[in-house]
């Protein structure tokens, strides 16, 4: 279910933002607009959805628009055109009141700055949000104190902000917008300012949390590695434009133009790359009920030497090799289920790839990839592992 909406989204500052919206349709450049009208283009037909309790993020070079973007959502900058439609309602007509309104209980923000008040404890601080919306000293102290145990941070409520490391800080500012127990986060380049063992412990602390309380989050990075490590979907932008929404699968094997292939180009992708996305078809198979001429045929008209076995409902039974095929019809045997060999190397099929690879390395059989129901999705082969690594222009990582 889609919990955001954005359609048709411009913004433009400027006086006259008409003049940059009819130069965007005949193809200008942002500078040569702003050379021809004096308009600046933030960001210009931006469409996309984000579910609930997904992590979206908005990802692409400084300048790209994601920033703005992102304030757009909240109305912190007002769009020019389009619609933000939040759980069915269009908040871009919403009442300045509305708005507000949406801010204190549907909506927090975090920021790359941590933004937090030095005069103010770690306790009060987390606490604001909730004082601005009148609640009483006691229950938005509890509720505060409860939101640092949350981040880890139990023990530091009556620290002052200048007694914190900068990923503490960051965790206090994390606190302050989950104190309010909002649906939806928007967090603008807030681990950018860690040094990068804080930053990925940061990331870490995300990923945990959202597992544990599934809020919508919209996260804004320049930095391809943590959008690929936090995000559901990714929408790369550039220029103002959103010029591909995926996963990060999606955009690391099938780039949707040459931007984006030189985005990701450096990106180690046996980490990012699962099973799902490297493994070959799982057919031929053979079922439990099949007997060993007909296991035989397959592997003949197929090229192959083994042979994976489902039950009925297609869940993993074995392997069958050929050697054991040919034995038991040479011994007039018509079950398989007795030379079948059930203990076959598997995985999931979001195992990362750089998982893979010792598996495959370690076994002569191919290996399987299973869903959740232990349902055969793939065969995984040396070959095609390799293929799935190659980029185009047939480099490998």
């Amino acid at each position: 279910m889609s919990k955001i909406v954005v359609k048709d989204l411009v913004k433009i500052f400027g006086d006259h933002p008409e003049k940059a919206i009819k130069l965007l349709r005949k193809g200008y450049s942002k500078n040569k607009i702003l050379e021809e009208s004096n308009q600046t283009v933030g960001i210009y037909d931006i469409n996309f959805s984000v579910n609930e309790g997904e992590v979206f993020v908005l990802m692409g070079l400084s300048g790209c628009g994601k920033s703005t973007l992102l304030r757009c959502i909240n109305r912190l900058i007002e769009p020019t055109s389009g619609t933000i439609t939040i759980d069915g309602e269009d908040i871009t007509t919403a009442t300045p009141q509305a708005v507000r309104e949406m801010r204190r209980k549907k909506i927090s923000m975090v920021f790359q700055g941590f933004a937090l008040f030095p005069h103010r404890t770690v306790l009060d601080n987390v606490a604001y949000g909730l004082e601005i919306q009148g609640i009483t000293v006691e229950q938005r102290r509890e509720k505060a104190a409860q939101v640092l145990e949350t981040v880890g941070l139990k023990g530091w409520e009556n620290s002052m902000p200048q007694q914190l490391s900068g990923g503490m800080q960051q965790r206090v500012g994390l606190a302050r917008a989950l104190a309010n127990n909002p649906d939806i986060l928007l967090m603008d380049e807030a681990f950018s300012a860690l040094d990068p063992l804080i930053r990925k412990s940061m990331q870490d602390e995300l990923l945990s949390l959202h597992n544990t309380l599934n809020k919508t989050i919209i996260f804004v990075t320049h930095d391809l590695d943590e959008a690929l490590k936090i995000g559901d979907h990714i929408a790369l932008m550039n220029n103002g434009t959103i010029v591909q929404i995926g996963t990060a699968e999606d955009i690391l094997t099938n780039p949707a133009d040459d931007y984006v292939e030189k985005f990701v180009e450096d990106v180690d992708r046996t980490k990012v790359l699962t099973a799902e996305g490297v493994m070959k078809s799982p057919d031929p198979v053979v079922f439990l009920r099949d007997g060993p001429r007909v296991a035989l045929r397959l592997m003949r008209e197929h090229g192959i030497s083994s042979i994976f076995v489902v039950t009925r409902e297609r869940k993993l039974a074995g392997i069958l090799l050929a050697e054991d095929a040919l034995q038991a019809v040479k011994e007039h045997k018509e079950d398989i289920k007795s030379i079948i060999v059930s203990d076959v190397p598997k995985v999931g099929v979001d195992t990362p790839v750089i998982d893979i690879i010792p598996v495959i390395a370690d076994t002569k059989f191919p290996v399987a990839v299973t869903r959740e129901d232990d349902k055969l999705a793939g065969i995984l082969v040396k070959g095609s592992v390799l293929a799935g690594m190659v980029r185009r222009g047939n480099n490998i990582d």
